[in-house]
């Protein structure tokens, strides 16, 4: 079989860029190791950034998105038993995010794939690109026991973290940095009203808080816990009440609560591997890049990295312009950088590192205290919580 870009990974960016690669004509496979319910079954994050919707919107895959998406103009973060606003809408020239979750546009994008024909390859075992310097790439790979080549002229690593895109470049080729977080995320999806309108980031002396929501009916909440915390010692009961002790008093005593549907502890880190390209593999998202949940920038910075891929393949496709090929990496990594940055400084600002009352927990009061005081500080906050704008190859 023969494509001319080949796609490793069916989640929300592999999809993506193959519905967007499919309407500019150029053909493509993606292979997936796990099954397509499996993909689904995945639960992650649903605020989108501005810039996101817009791709969606070029890709087709809107629809749903418009009829049951939840437009947020903005967002509180709240301490010292206060809440502080922060107007994205009116902050930013009239930019905001949607809460539309994970799973519902990676639904979308599959059905839009089915419906095209294009050609995904589920249970693809034991994937492993080659010759990826050379102008003739190609990917083996097994299905129902059998050994299959798939020949490329581009390869799009769309794998995540755990993929072997990644490891497929040589280890003297590429550099990676990280910071891993001594915490991490106890969440829960409930089938109940979410405590607010909008999304509300809380620092508190016990630790971080989240309160978030998938729908008008259903809730996700976060609460940060110690590295090495268990699922199972956390009951229903003891995470409202942990959340509830976390939130500004006027919250917590409007927190509807019920029977959780879902719970899990997500670790945090921040990960970057440079450089984001290897002959003609490129890395897309969680393959390259990872960041906390804080600032909610993990899908959408995928995005941002398919939004380039698929305008670079147009261009080479369509005008021979081979010469921006060497400009994806140094693209995406500037904007790949400053959403780290924007990232950790959430993730800082906002969790517990320590007991008592030292030198960072007062920093930390001094930052939301600064940022929140004026127009200025604000304005940095939305500008990068809505997504900073999307880089042009030339």
């Amino acid at each position: 079989m023969k494509t001319q870009v080949a796609i490793i990974g069916a989640g929300p960016s592999g999809l993506l860029l193959g519905q967007l690669l499919h309407r500019q004509g150029i053909d493509n496979v993606i292979l997936e190791r796990r099954s397509g319910e499996y993909v689904l079954s995945r639960i992650r994050a649903g605020v989108l950034e501005q810039g996101m919707v817009d791709l969606l919107r070029e890709a087709r895959v809107d629809k749903r998105m418009d009829e049951e998406g939840m437009p947020h103009d903005g967002f509180e973060l709240a301490f010292d038993n206060r809440r502080v606003h922060v107007d994205l809408k009116g902050l930013t020239g009239g930019k905001s995010v949607m809460v539309y979750g994970q799973t519902e546009v990676t639904r979308d994008l599959m059905e839009a794939r089915e419906s095209v024909g294009a050609t995904t390859i589920y249970e693809a075992e034991n994937v492993q690109p080659h010759d990826l310097e050379t102008e003739h790439p190609y990917i083996t790979y097994e299905k129902d026991g059998e050994t299959c080549r798939l020949d490329c002229d581009y390869v799009a690593g769309c794998d995540g973290y755990h993929g072997v895109s990644r490891r497929s470049i040589p280890e003297d080729r590429i550099k990676t940095f990280e910071r891993v977080y001594p915490f991490g995320w106890l969440g829960i999806l409930s089938d109940t009203p979410p405590v607010s309108d909008e999304l509300i980031y809380a620092n508190h002396e016990r630790g971080f808080a989240l309160c978030s929501m998938r729908s008008k009916t259903r809730s996700r909440y976060y609460v940060q816990v110690p590295e090495g915390e268990k699922v199972e010692d956390w009951s229903d009961e003891r995470f409202w009440d942990e959340l509830k002790a976390r939130l500004p008093d006027d919250v917590a005593d409007q927190l509807v609560t019920g029977p959780s549907i879902e719970k899990s502890i997500a670790p945090l880190r921040s990960f970057v591997a440079e450089p984001m390209q290897y002959g003609r593999l490129f890395l897309v998202g969680d393959a390259a890049h990872i960041v906390p949940p804080t600032g909610a920038k993990g899908l959408n910075l995928a995005a941002s990295d398919v939004n380039t891929l698929y305008r670079l393949m147009a261009k080479v496709y369509q005008e021979g312009r081979t010469d921006l090929i060497a400009r994806y990496s140094e693209v995406c990594l500037r904007r790949v950088w400053k959403a780290e940055r924007f990232s950790w400084w959430m993730t800082t600002n906002l969790h517990k590192f320590s007991d008592g009352e030292d030198f960072e927990r007062r920093i930390q009061q001094a930052e939301l205290d600064y940022y929140t005081s004026s127009r200025a500080g604000l304005t940095t906050i939305a500008e990068n919580y809505v997504g900073l704008p999307y880089e042009s190859l030339e």
